[in-house]
């Protein structure tokens, strides 16, 4: 079942947890990719020095963190990958889920031809080789997953795992914030 806006709009802790098992599709240019999310952050917005959103930022970059829940952040890391987000709860609170890794499930082959590689072990294992394999880049963001055609996520029921959690990854910069148990997986 797709998810639908009430889905969204928990805070970002919350929605990084039941973000992990679902499945995003992506349809690009008529190519199906889908994968399983396996491992996501929450970035809370206003008071967390990790976010893109501390201090209430309001920037071109930032803007579509402020949108409501179900809609996709994409953005530019590193000068050169793509980074998935998932805008969580209300209108005005910044909150946002990147999506660190995940599990190919459908359209494995162009996925692997994306990311040049004829593995398929860590194939989406990171939030860039993520976006590369399925095609996401910043013409994506603010796109309102709960009504797009091309860009959703879904629950096929898939459940009975357990959550793992532990610091978020790559935010040196961000004082305290570092220490935050906001990462969670699959184990």
């Amino acid at each position: 079942m797709r998810l639908e806006r009430d889905f969204y709009r928990q805070d970002g802790i919350s929605l990084a947890k039941t973000l992990l098992g679902k499945i995003i599709v992506h349809n690009k240019d008529g190519v199906i990719t889908k994968c399983r999310i396996t491992e996501t952050e929450a970035y809370m917005g206003e008071n967390d020095k990790a976010s893109h959103a501390y201090n209430n930022l309001r920037s071109k970059r930032t803007e579509t963190m402020f949108h409501d829940g179900g809609t996709a952040y994409v953005y530019m890391i590193y000068g050169m990958y793509y980074c998935m987000n998932v805008v969580a709860n209300i209108n005005d609170i910044p909150e946002a889920v990147p999506i660190r890794g995940a599990q190919a499930t459908e359209g494995t082959d162009i996925m692997k031809k994306r990311r040049k590689t004829d593995k398929i072990k860590n194939l989406c294992s990171g939030p860039g080789k993520l976006c590369m394999a399925m095609g996401i880049d910043k013409t994506l963001d603010d796109t309102d997953m709960c009504e797009s055609e091309n860009f959703y996520i879904y629950d096929d029921g898939y459940s009975g795992f357990e959550i793992g959690f532990g610091k978020r990854i790559n935010i040196d910069y961000a004082q305290e914030a570092i220490d935050f148990e906001y990462r969670f997986f699959i184990k």
